[in-house]
C-alpha cells in the first residue's frame, strides 16, 4: 500500500513577498487570468508593462503554481520560467522526496480539485488557505516511481493536447473559409430583407421560471447558443398545454438563433431533428428566406462579415456585451451572394463539421482514458 503524507510534510508553500518596484521591468508576471482552467499557461506580462504596484510572490521553474482563488477552476500550472505572480497564486516548492510533475498531476485530478473547492472559504470569492492546502494528503511512492507515473501521464496528456490542437484548427476553418470565399463581398441587404420571420421569445408573465417542468416541449435559451454551436445544456420544458398558448414562438430546424441578453452576439443554426421547441426572451430567432440566403451562411455573416460586425459594434457603443434588440438585428447589413456560392460554402463547412465530430469523439475517449489512468496512478495500479 502506498504511504500517504500531508503535502506540507514534503513541500513548502513559499510566499516570499516582493515589491515590483525592486524588480527588473522585464521580469515575467503571471496572474490568474494568464492560466486557463486545467493549468495551461496561455500568456504572461512583464512587470514593467503591467504597471504592478502591490506585493507579488516570487516563483521559479522548480515550483508548482496553485490558484487559490476559486480553486474549483483547477488553475494549477508548471511554469518553465522564473518570475512573480499575483498573491492569489501559491508557489509550491516540492522537497527532495516529491517530484514536481507528479505533484502537478496529483493536484490536477478532478477529485482533488473538487476537494479543494470544498475546503475554500468565502461566499463570493472563495479562497483556499495555504494551511488548508498544506494539509492535503498525497500518496508518496518512491521518487523513481513518482517520475514513472508522471511520465506516463505526461505522454497521455500530450496526446490529448494534440487532439485539442486539431480540434482548434478545425474550429477556425469555417471562419477562414468564409473569409477566403467572400472577402470584399458587399452587404447588399438587411436581416429584415432576408428573414421571413424574426421574433424573440415570450416576455414577462407569458413564461415564468416556475412554469418549467421535467418533461414536455423544450425551451431553448442562452446555454444552447453560447458556444456559437448548437448544443443541449440545461434542459427546460413546458407542458403541452402551455405550448399551445406559446406556439408562435416555435423554433424550426434551420432557424438562426442569436443571443440578445447576457452573453450577447452568439449565433447558431438549429439542427435538423430537434424536438418541438420554443425560445426564451434571451434569444432572437430568424427564419431565413431560403430563396435568398442559406441559414449557415447567414450565421457566418453575423459572426464574421466586417460590415455586419461593424454595425453591431456601432449600435452597441463598441461592445456587443451591451445588449442587442430586434431593431438592431433587423437593420444589420448582410451580403447576399448567389445561392450556388452560399451552398458551396455550406457544403465545405459541413465536411469540416463531420471531421470535428470524429475528432471530438476521439478526444472524449482520450479524456476518459486519461481519467482512468489518473485514478489508477495514484492508487498504485499503473
Amino acid at each position: 500500500m502506498i504511504p500517504t503524507v500531508h503535502l506540507g510534510d514534503v513541500a513548502t508553500i513559499e510566499r516570499a513577498g516582493v515589491d515590483p518596484s525592486d524588480l527588473p521591468p522585464d521580469t515575467r508576471y503571471l496572474g490568474l487570468e494568464h492560466i486557463e482552467r486545467g493549468g495551461r499557461i496561455i500568456s504572461y506580462e512583464t512587470v514593467g508593462a503591467a504597471g504592478l504596484a502591490s506585493t507579488k510572490f516570487r516563483f521559479s521553474r522548480d515550483h508548482v503554481l496553485f490558484g487559490k482563488l476559486r480553486p474549483n477552476l483547477g488553475k494549477i500550472a508548471r511554469p518553465e520560467f522564473d518570475g512573480v505572480s499575483s498573491t492569489d497564486i501559491l508557489p509550491i516548492r516540492p522537497g527532495m522526496r516529491l517530484d514536481r510533475d507528479y505533484l502537478t498531476h496529483y493536484l490536477r485530478q478532478p477529485s482533488v480539485v473538487q476537494y479543494a473547492a470544498t475546503r475554500a472559504t468565502g461566499a463570493n470569492l472563495p479562497r483556499l488557505s495555504p494551511s488548508a492546502l498544506a494539509a492535503f494528503e498525497i500518496p508518496l511512492p518512491p521518487i523513481e516511481e513518482q517520475r514513472r507515473i508522471a511520465a506516463i501521464l505526461d505522454q497521455a496528456g500530450a496526446i490529448r493536447t494534440k487532439r485539442r490542437q486539431v480540434l482548434a484548427h478545425l474550429d477556425a476553418l469555417a471562419e477562414s473559409t468564409f473569409h477566403a470565399m467572400f472577402e470584399g463581398e458587399p452587404a447588399t441587404a438587411t436581416v429584415a430583407d432576408i428573414g421571413s420571420s424574426i421574433r424573440t421569445g415570450p416576455f414577462g408573465s407569458q413564461l415564468l421560471h416556475s412554469e418549467f417542468v421535467d418533461e414536455g416541449v423544450a425551451v431553448l435559451g442562452l446555454d444552447n447558443v453560447v458556444g456559437n454551436d448548437f448544443r443541449w445544456g440545461e434542459r427546460r420544458f413546458i407542458t403541452p398545454a402551455k405550448y399551445e398558448r406559446l406556439k408562435r414562438y416555435t423554433v424550426q430546424p434551420g432557424d438562426v438563433l442569436i443571443s440578445i441578453m447576457g452573453t450577447t452576439g452568439r449565433c447558431v443554426v438549429v439542427p435538423d431533428g430537434i424536438p418541438t421547441a420554443i425560445n426564451t426572451k434571451h434569444i432572437c430567432a430568424i427564419t431565413a428566406d431560403r430563396s435568398r440566403v442559406e441559414p449557415a451562411f447567414l450565421r457566418a455573416s453575423f459572426l464574421w462579415h466586417p460590415t455586419s460586425r461593424e454595425h453591431l459594434r456601432r449600435q452597441t457603443k463598441g461592445s456587443i456585451m451591451d445588449g442587442l434588440n430586434m431593431g438592431i438585428i433587423k437593420a444589420m447589413p448582410v451580403p447576399t451572394p448567389g445561392l450556388d456560392r452560399q451552398k458551396e460554402y455550406v457544403a465545405r463547412v459541413a465536411a469540416v463539421d463531420a471531421q470535428r465530430a470524429v475528432v471530438g469523439r476521439a478526444l472524449a475517449a482520450d479524456d476518459e482514458l486519461f481519467g482512468s489512468l489518473q485514478s489508477r496512478a495514484f492508487q498504485g495500479e499503473l
